[in-house]
């Protein structure tokens, strides 16, 4: 970074569900930092949808498997923003690419690539069965490579640490895990994936449903702690005072009540059933022609316990603080509205 100029972000995700909401944040705090946004289909609605909540933005055409896009953008960034997606892979390696790049040209002026990843990687494997004893990770010790190898994320996480340790071309390296994202969000996207994903399968087969019997839970987290999670370790960042590379793994976990799948899906279960989407309340297991095109994938994500604890970020002043206010079950009913809505407004009407 110059030090004559501030810090330039090149940011993927940008209008996502945390994304955008990290954005608002980053606007309000760090308005003098240069945020470039890698937008697929760009249209001039999208755009001012972007600015209105970041009015310095500077749109780039792109989507996460734009390669060369990816590449340029990195190597000419102080400072990589992953919100976009924790398990695609060749956006990872492009990002690293251009950053690897950017080290290069640059000696001694190592550039910042904050990842957003997920809990998924404490997967127990669980198949959602009850389980005497699970395991809670604290993010201090933390080894990537102590995880259930098959677990989703690891894949990507375990390069970026891998590159946050070289001394050759070194790029400082920073992970976010957060646990189960709830909430209903400020910006482009006001639900979260998990929610779109049951609620979307409960209407095709025509209850809501959860991997195996949905004993299986993990932390919750309000996405506006998340997003100050993210505003956190990078403030900690621009001050030096950050953990990064092998300790640069946060988990973004509230210590509020755990929900068993079983139990919030039985309340979307009978949410919609008194709307009349789905044709019977409560929750049971997915049938199998749900389950089994996802294998291990699904299994390891939503059948299992991930127990997590946030003492990293705990040491750099972060707490859960809307977490504490609006617990998971209370969110929920609104979620599944805001989603429907979406869903709703998603559909065409064919013309006559």
């Amino acid at each position: 970074m110059s030090a004559d100029l501030p810090p330039t972000i090149f940011f993927l995700g940008a209008t996502g569900y945390l994304g955008s909401e990290f954005l608002a944040l980053l606007a309000h705090e760090y308005p003098q930092l240069p945020v470039v946004a890698l937008v697929r289909s760009p249209t001039p609605a999208r755009v001012a949808a972007l600015q209105a909540i970041h009015p310095a933005v500077r749109v780039v055409e792109g989507t996460l498997a734009d390669d060369d896009v990816i590449q340029r953008e990195a190597q000419v960034a102080d400072i990589v923003i992953n919100a976009a997606s924790s398990d695609h892979w060749p956006s990872v390696r492009s990002t690293l690419s251009g950053l690897e790049k950017n080290s290069a040209a640059s000696p001694g002026r190592k550039p910042l690539y904050i990842h957003v990843s997920g809990t998924g990687i404490l997967g127990d494997n669980a198949r959602g069965e009850r389980v005497d004893y699970v395991r809670e990770y604290s993010d201090i010790g933390l080894d990537l490579r102590n995880c259930p190898p098959t677990n989703t994320h690891l894949e990507c996480d375990i390069p970026i640490v891998e590159a946050g340790t070289r001394t050759e071309n070194p790029i400082r390296t920073i992970i976010v895990f957060p646990s189960q994202i709830y909430g209903i969000g400020q910006g482009m996207q006001k639900t979260t994936l998990w929610l779109r994903i049951f609620l979307d399968l409960a209407i095709q087969v025509g209850y809501s449903g959860t991997w195996g019997p949905g004993h299986n839970s993990m932390n919750n987290i309000h996405v506006k702690d998340v997003a100050s999670a993210l505003l956190h370790v990078l403030r900690a960042a621009l001050q030096g005072t950050a953990d990064e590379g092998t300790e640069g793994l946060y988990f973004a976990s509230s210590l509020e009540p755990k929900v068993p799948y079983h139990d919030w899906t039985k309340i979307m279960g009978d949410y919609l059933f008194a709307k009349g989407i789905v044709k019977q309340g409560d929750t049971q297991p997915m049938p199998p022609r749900i389950v089994d095109p996802l294998g291990h994938y699904g299994w390891s994500l939503l059948g299992s316990n991930q127990f997590s604890k946030s003492d990293r970020l705990l040491r750099v002043g972060w707490a859960p603080v809307y977490s504490a206010k609006e617990s998971l079950v209370e969110s929920l009913p609104g979620m599944i509205e805001a989603a429907l809505e979406d869903r709703s407004s998603a559909i065409v009407t064919p013309v006559p």
